[in-house]
């Protein structure tokens, strides 16, 4: 029986952002997650915004959390190596819709202490947004608004608290949870572990693990949403994140840029009974296409290169879930962690962290190391940082993926990390293979080679996501799995 510390059920951007925070300490953490990889659920399919916090009500945990942050993050990108931009972001008021909301929005940011929010109106609206309708009559600005890249920021956080001495344990479900007097014990996938404290960072699952414990119920709604990616040739449509008015469901059918220089456009808002629905529909991309077209104008939809879905946990509460649970000491939640999670993330470890911590009367570490570089890019370095690269390591030279420029040493690099790639999606969430415009298309073959030659697998065992999603049908080479 493996013996913890502390144990975080959930290897999404909450749960690593909590062990990287929790490595600061002398305690022994692991985390564990029934997927094959970090970033599987939620975390990796989301708009990639780092929110203001102006649409969160105040005092409630959403509106401390996305503030505190946001502004961690310009830090916390700096040393994980990953990009980060503060775009800004628009809230876009027509004709004939209630120009008081966009008041009532910016007076309940100044509440949860967002700073920079302010009225546009006429030309200078249509200047500085100008793919805004003609009958566009307001808008809110919040220029601390930003966007990062989901997998790098989880990946960072998950590399940085390996070095700094957490175990990663994967393709292990949690099925029990039983209480101990002096801990838990989990039953696994992988065998029993015992352990002082608990994490609950299980995304949409992590009101099941709270009820196998606590004296506090939790229901979890999953809803999904819908997304459109574009190509990098719609990249520059707009510089803004522009947001409609917000509804009952969340805050619309939004369209933003990547850090990457794709055009994003989504999601749709839809609960779920299925925690696995995360198929897209054509009734929901409908939606997405019609949605994105109100007070904008040409919006190139003809650009879509892919579409995808993602689940969000929805808490009845309505709030983020984060503390104690209820008649279970040691046992700490972090459920409900909808938009905004990924912006709030940063504030959300440290605050688990520093949970865990107190409870565990743990001590910090002297020699807690903050910076994690980045995987090497290709496409983002200069030639003489490209021609030095090569220099040291020829595979850099080898580009395998044409659309994005991955090579050859950026898939080993991935592959070689802790905790590394092993497949397909592995591979592309860090070094985006596949993510342009033919799909992986072209570069599935030889990433397949690689990971053979890496992982010491024949073809017939790589898959695209774990499981059993395997890439080839036995021997005949046909195309099988999911």
């Amino acid at each position: 029986m493996s013996v913890y510390d502390a144990v975080i059920i959930g290897a999404g951007v909450t749960g690593c952002a909590a062990a990287r925070e929790l490595s600061r300490y002398r305690l022994h953490v692991c985390v564990l997650d029934k997927e094959e990889d970090i970033c599987t659920g939620t975390s990796k399919a989301n708009s990639g915004l780092v929110h203001a916090g102006y649409d969160a009500v105040p005092g409630t945990l959403k509106a401390r959390m996305n503030v505190l942050g946001n502004r961690k993050m310009d830090v916390l990108a700096e040393e994980l190596d990953i990009p980060f931009r503060r775009n800004g972001a628009v809230v876009l008021c027509r004709e004939g819709q209630n120009e008081a909301e966009l008041v009532r929005l910016m007076e309940q940011g100044y509440k949860n202490g967002v700073p920079g929010l302010r009225l546009l109106r006429g030309e200078e609206l249509h200047r500085m947004i100008p793919v805004a309708a003609d009958d566009v009559k307001a808008a809110l600005l919040a220029p601390g608004a930003g966007i990062i890249c989901p997998f790098r920021l989880t990946a960072g956080l998950a590399e940085n608290a390996c070095t700094n001495g957490v175990e990663f344990w994967m393709d292990c479900p949690v099925r029990q949870i039983d209480k101990q007097e002096d801990g838990y014990c989990l039953h696994t996938g992988k065998g029993k572990i015992r352990t002082r404290c608990v994490i609950n960072a299980a995304g949409i699952y992590a009101d099941v693990f709270n009820n196998m414990v606590s004296e506090e119920q939790l229901r979890i709604t999953p809803r999904r949403g819908e997304y459109l990616l574009l190509d990098k040739r719609a990249g520059s449509y707009t510089q803004h994140t522009i947001f409609q008015m917000p509804g009952p469901m969340g805050k619309g059918v939004l369209i933003t840029p990547t850090v990457h220089g794709n055009l994003l456009v989504g999601p749709t808002a839809q609960d779920v009974p299925d925690r696995d629905a995360v198929c897209t529909t054509a009734e929901g991309l409908s939606q997405v296409q019609k949605k994105s077209m109100d007070g904008i104008k040409a919006l190139p939809l003809h650009e879509t290169i892919t579409s995808f879905a993602g689940l969000r946990a929805h808490e009845d509460g309505g709030d983020f879930v984060i503390g104690e649970a209820k008649g279970a000491p040691g046992f700490f939640n972090a459920a409900g962690i909808e938009s905004p999670g990924l912006s709030a993330a940063p504030a959300i470890g440290c605050e688990l962290a520093g949970m865990t911590a107190a409870y565990l009367n743990a001590r910090e570490k002297q020699e807690f190391t903050a910076v994690q570089k980045n995987i090497f890019s290709a496409a983002q370095a200069s030639a003489e940082e490209l021609r030095m690269k090569i220099k040291e390591n020829p595979a850099y030279g080898n580009v395998i993926c044409r659309c994005e420029t991955v090579t050859e040493g950026e898939i080993v690099e991935a592959i070689r990390r802790k905790p590394g790639a092993r497949s397909l999606d592995g591979v592309k969430r860090r070094t985006r293979t596949g993510m342009g415009r033919c799909q992986s298309g072209f570069c599935m073959p030889k990433v397949m080679e690689i990971l053979c030659r890496e992982l010491g697998l024949t073809p017939s065992q790589v898959t695209k996501a774990g499981g059993t999603s395997y890439l080839l049908n036995g021997d005949s080479g046909k195309a099988g799995g999911r």
